[in-house]
């Protein structure tokens, strides 16, 4: 009996852990992680109107944010078209709906125009009035269709940074705008109203449009591009038409629509932790589609400098026509192992319409002694740079050579004049007709010149530069540092190639002043006779540096290198000397050039825009 007992229990525990097991795997599989939520939905309402010239990058940053395709909704609405916005729109949405969650497609044909408006950037009563409901038309599809956010964006704004909505919506913001750049002070925000709704200048704006406060910032008015959280209750009471039955202000769509998120309590933020992208200056009421185009081409340009965008992968485009503006060669010059130099200003002079040629630059950091010995190459005596005390480097001897070898070319093939840029250079608004302009004064005039800045950093900053007569925008130039860019005559590379200047080299941009006798360093100058370079330069400057000391995408291949003669000691004095580098806020009101023509425009309503 007490075997069987036994055995009785032995069974009885051997049961026991066999439930127990199964306990513990049922309490095993009930801990499995859950799965991740779903990104939020989203609802991108596009509104264009003769916005040809921009769709293409716009919808191309749209294309590329980082967000799952499936979870965006596309709401697009275009009339009152005289370009081919319509159809880029439409062939846009036929290659892009299927990977969207959904499509809505709004296009008008006609009319072309409104009957009140003066001219295509004219807003009179009718183009608010129609553009507030179209807004409104929007935000009532998202929210017929349970959509979490939606996002307007104005369609020549570029979202450069592919994580802008995660970003966003991790502010936790009923309504959030990214600050976006222009190449003033405008953008898209206010920090200041008027009791009449209008624009108010304030201390607020400068520090976070520049930067100098990091943050979400409660604003008055956001515009152009914004985020809403429709789950919060309070975004019910946002509307874009009809206006508040209090509202008394202008009749304006940005404006209607804050007086209405006042009055449902949404407070407004702009936000700038992040550069999330950019948008054009706007223009005046009397301008047209083409200087829009023009103005966005630079808006294009200033992006690709810190930001490898393209064009949409779903629409068609003809490559834009390039010329040379009345050189005969454009030379770019580059490091070949600055391939994201070259990419970005291959693709930024094709923007700008301008036919290049490709000249790989002399790496410095290449060259060795007995290189130097075979080109007969010695150091000016006495050298030693202004603001470090170091002597010459051999990236300035490569920098050099480079230069060199394009004025070499110069004269071989017989070329009348060139225009050449480095590599690191951005461009002023309307640089190809600017420059343009300039060319065609300089031969209706028949000025004898044989360099010409197009950019470089004054370094004479006592007495003004003497302009030239029947040439607008033209000084003739006074001791200057960089080269940037500049265009060179026949006449002038034979003046700079019959100096020899390899048995007593000096950094390129201070060569140049030497030959045009305006170099402050006498002895330097009694190397070289004569020193007649005719030398003038454009005024206000066309191109400037992408990036200066200090900032973040500063790199300088002649200061860092080594010195001349001993490859083994290494040179970047430039970033313990940024002064070096930094921009001209120094030339006295008295010494500031005084030249005739257009400068740069102004924001369209100044009432309205920060400048």
């Amino acid at each position: 009996m007490r075997a069987v007992g036994a055995l009785g229990v032995g069974v009885l525990w051997a049961l026991l852990a066999a439930v127990v097991s199964e306990l513990e795997t049922l309490v095993q599989e009930q801990m499995k992680p859950e799965s991740s939520l779903l990104k939020p939905k989203v609802m991108i309402a596009i509104v264009a109107r003769n916005a040809a010239h921009s769709l293409p990058h716009y919808l191309g940053c749209i294309e590329r944010l980082e967000y799952p395709k499936e979870r965006i909704a596309i709401w697009a609405a275009t009339d009152h078209n005289g370009d081919n916005t319509t159809a880029m729109l439409r062939e846009w949405l036929k290659g892009a709906q299927s990977v969207y969650h959904y499509v809505e497609w709004r296009p008008m044909e006609e009319p072309k125009s409104y009957t009140d408006e003066w001219g295509p950037k004219h807003w009179p009563p009718s183009r608010f009035n129609h553009v507030m409901k179209l807004r409104q038309a929007a935000l009532k599809a998202a929210r017929e269709r349970w959509t979490d956010y939606i996002l307007f964006v104005d369609s020549d704004n570029l979202l450069t940074n592919p994580r802008v909505l995660n970003l966003l919506m991790a502010e936790n913001l009923t309504l959030a705008a990214p600050m976006l750049e222009s190449r003033s002070l405008y953008s898209n925000f206010w920090c200041g109203i008027t009791p009449q709704g209008y624009y108010k200048r304030t201390p607020d704006y400068q520090p976070i449009r520049e930067w100098k406060r990091l943050g979400c910032y409660a604003v008055p008015m956001v515009h152009s591009t914004f985020l809403i959280d429709l789950r919060r209750e309070s975004s019910r009471g946002l509307t874009f038409y009809p206006p508040h039955a209090d509202y008394s202000w202008a009749f304006d769509d940005i404006m209607v629509f804050a007086f209405s998120a006042r009055q449902a309590g949404v407070q407004m933020y702009v936000c700038n932790r992040e550069h999330y992208g950019l948008l054009p200056v706007p223009l005046k009421a009397q301008q047209s589609v083409e200087e829009e185009s023009e103005s966005f081409i630079h808006t294009i340009t200033e992006a690709l400098i810190d930001h490898d965008i393209e064009p949409s992968e779903h629409l068609s485009s003809l490559p834009s026509p390039q010329d040379t503006v009345g050189f005969d060669k454009i030379y770019l010059v580059n490091l070949k192992r600055r391939l994201d130099r070259r990419t970005r200003m291959l693709k930024t002079m094709s923007s700008l319409g301008l036919h290049v040629t490709l000249m790989d630059a002399v790496d410095g950091k290449a060259l060795n002694t007995s290189q130097l010995q075979a080109l007969g190459i010695e150091m000016m005596p006495g050298y030693k740079d202004p603001y470090s005390g170091r002597v010459l480097t051999r990236g300035e001897i490569g920098c050099f050579l480079s230069h060199h070898s394009i004025w070499t070319q110069v004269l071989e093939r017989g070329l009348k004049r060139v225009l050449l840029l480095e590599d690191d250079v951005r461009f002023e608004p309307r640089f190809k007709r600017r420059l343009q302009a300039i060319v065609d004064d300089i031969d209706k005039t028949q000025l004898d010149w044989d360099l010409i800045y197009v950019g470089r950093k004054r370094m004479q900053v006592q007495q003004p530069e003497q302009s030239v007569d029947g040439v607008n925008n033209l000084v003739e130039a006074d001791y200057s540092y960089w080269t940037l860019g500049y265009a060179l005559s026949q006449q002038g590379a034979r003046k700079l190639l019959a100096a020899k200047p390899f048995t007593r080299m000096l950094p390129v941009d201070e060569f140049l002043p030497v030959m045009f006798n305006k170099h402050p360093n006498t002895a330097f100058m009694s190397h070289f006779e004569p020193r007649d370079l005719k030398a003038f330069s454009t005024e206000p400057l066309l191109i400037y540096p992408t990036h200066y000391t200090g900032e973040p995408g500063y790199i300088s291949d002649t200061e860092t290198s080594t010195i001349w003669d001993d490859e083994a000691v290494a040179t970047d004095w430039d970033r313990q000397h940024p002064r070096k580098t930094a921009q001209q806020g120094s030339i006295r009101t008295v010494a500031q050039n005084s030249v005739s023509g257009e400068s740069p425009p102004p924001a369209a309503r100044a009432s309205r825009d920060e400048l």
